[in-house]
């Protein structure tokens, strides 16, 4: 339904992370290799990046048309650089709108987040009315109405189980026709990122100056077989330090997250654990 990424370390300008690798957002936007449901991610895109020596609120450009129509982006991307960046490219659920408010990344006072999948809606806005002071979703579409669910939560729970709560709330759900949630959460504050798999692909990469989190790869010396999923029911936890090395990895440094987990990282540590366990 998406692709996006974050990315916590070493200030990386915005081309660097979404349009100068060969497989980026930039590609992944008419040529996703992971993708599960949908073809191509043509319905919109938006980036948000730090500037904590300006504002401790981040600041976003997003834009409801292809991120290879925007010239103005690309033009842009190679003169900000970020220590903290989240973005992404949008394929929109069938029924919900295209338009810059639906499109990710949605905030939150120093909160950035995006989600990679799909939810019911109708039963999402029922979830969140019944929750006392839950801010108006900024759209209708239902990864609009999940950030603000994320956001109640975030006013009672530290950002890792305000997540985890939300997700576990939501994969209750079903559209009408039985079509299952599906829940891949990325989120930053600006000093860690959180994710989640639920029922789609999600990698990351840790190094000597930082951690990417993506949906995918974005380099073409991954290898698209290494998955950590074949580890998850002997280990539901796991951690890195940093240096990128894993039995789950493949040669470019590229760790496969198995399915229904949350990812918690910062610049020091990637630590995996169940969702369900």
């Amino acid at each position: 339904m998406c692709r996006h990424l974050a990315w916590l370390g070493a200030p990386r300008t915005l081309a660097a992370l979404t349009v100068d690798p060969p497989f980026g957002l930039l590609r992944q936007s008419w040529a996703p290799r992971r993708m599960r449901h949908g073809t191509i991610n043509a319905d919109g895109f938006g980036v948000g990046w730090y500037a904590p020596a300006l504002r401790p609120e981040p600041a976003r450009y997003r834009r409801a048309v292809p991120m290879w129509t925007d010239a103005s982006y690309e033009s842009i991307a190679g003169t900000i650089s970020s220590s903290c960046v989240l973005a992404a490219v949008r394929s929109a659920t069938v029924g919900m709108p295209v338009e810059e408010t639906a499109t990710a990344p949605f905030t939150h006072g120093t909160l950035l987040m995006s989600h990679n999948g799909r939810v019911n809606a109708e039963a999402a806005m029922s979830e969140l009315l019944a929750r006392p002071g839950a801010p108006v979703p900024d759209s209708r579409c239902d990864s609009a109405i999940v950030a603000a669910l994320l956001w109640e939560s975030t006013s009672r729970l530290p950002l890792p189980k305000a997540v985890a709560d939300v997700v576990l709330t939501l994969s209750e759900l079903t559209e009408p026709d039985g079509t299952p949630a599906r829940l891949n959460l990325l989120v930053t504050d600006g000093t860690q990122i959180v994710a989640t798999t639920w029922r789609d692909t999600l990698s990351y990469r840790a190094g000597p100056d930082g951690v990417l989190v993506a949906s995918e790869p974005d380099d073409d010396d991954s290898d698209d077989s290494a998955s950590a999923s074949d580890d998850s029911d002997s280990d539901d936890k796991g951690d890195s330090d940093g240096s990128g090395n894993s039995n789950n990895g493949d040669s470019s440094g590229w760790i496969d997250v198995p399915d229904l987990h949350l990812l918690v990282a910062d610049t020091r540590k990637v630590t995996l654990s169940s969702l369900i366990s």
